[in-house]
């Protein structure tokens, strides 16, 4: 099971749309995918719930880091939902080791019942990211294309306690980042100096994809993606024509996701990026 963890320090980015087009994406492709939402509010586990395509476990998420085995279905597809004890986590110190422990142990037990683990994570960072990103193969973070966000992807890979660079040297060393994916692009001058900066300054951990160079994986607006995340559709099998258009769009960016997760050697040039050193540094691990 390749488990994949979504993160980043700022909320409203649409990270959980991303995990959601992901998890239906992996079950296109004939995978077994168990979906993992550590975000309290929920905005992966509620499109999940409605599409009624996942099996709902028992247990909260909350449990996957309090309970030792916690059990959950016996389906390809499995949600194991947000839950209001989330956000009470990092107020118990004393038991973060325990919260890491618990939730690799029930990873491990999990490893021959899927394919894939989509693990949305909260924007907060607190020990819900720090043990998701622990156990992890790969991570990938969704990003706006404002100046905001622009100054946070430093936060994503430095943060003392969080950041992707730390985690990889002191937890989990075959922690991958799969690159920033910029998402909500809409085709202003605004956005597309921002990209520019973006391409800039981080080009070694975008996603390439296609035969150019230059060539960077994002996902443009669309109110049909909303739509779908709201009423807990699937956005390829909508009947609107403009949700086939935006499909269309965004269909080549998951394909490059889920070749970077499924692929067993793990290499830039499979729009995995490097994670240590400088930020233009080579590929490191």
């Amino acid at each position: 099971m390749k488990t994949l963890v979504l993160a980043n320090q700022k909320g409203g980015v649409g990270k959980s749309a991303v995990a959601t087009l992901l998890a239906h994406y992996f079950r296109k492709l004939g995978c077994r995918v168990l979906a993992i939402d550590l975000d309290h509010q929920g905005n992966f586990s509620d499109p999940l719930r409605k599409s009624q395509r996942a099996a709902m476990a028992e247990v909260p998420a909350s449990a996957l880091l309090t309970q030792t085995n916690p059990v959950i279905p016996a389906a390809d597809f499995v949600l194991v939902a947000a839950d209001r004890d989330l956000s009470g986590l990092e107020r118990q110190p004393g038991l973060h080791n325990d919260f890491a422990n618990h939730l690799r142990a029930f990873l491990k037990a999990m490893d021959g019942r899927f394919d894939v683990c989509l693990i949305d994570t909260n924007p907060n960072p607190d020990i819900r990211m720090t043990t998701a990103l622990a156990s992890a193969d790969f991570v990938l973070s969704p990003i706006q294309l404002n100046q905001e966000a622009l100054d946070g992807v430093h936060a994503l890979l430095n943060h003392p306690r969080v950041g992707v660079r730390k985690i990889k040297n002191m937890l989990n060393p075959k922690l991958h980042l799969i690159g920033l994916l910029p998402v909500m692009v809409e085709a202003t001058p605004f956005q597309r100096e921002n990209f520019l900066q973006l391409v800039q300054k981080f080009h070694p951990i975008l996603i390439p994809y296609g035969p150019k160079p230059g060539q960077f994986a994002s996902m443009p607006r669309r109110s049909a993606v909303a739509e779908a995340q709201a009423e807990g559709l699937v956005l390829w099998e909508m009947k609107k024509t403009a949700a086939r258009d935006a499909w269309r769009e965004i269909e080549v960016t998951m394909v490059v996701i889920a070749k970077a997760v499924l692929s067993e050697t793990p290499a830039h040039t499979a729009s995995t990026a490097p994670i240590n050193g400088a930020d233009h540094g080579p590929v490191a691990g």
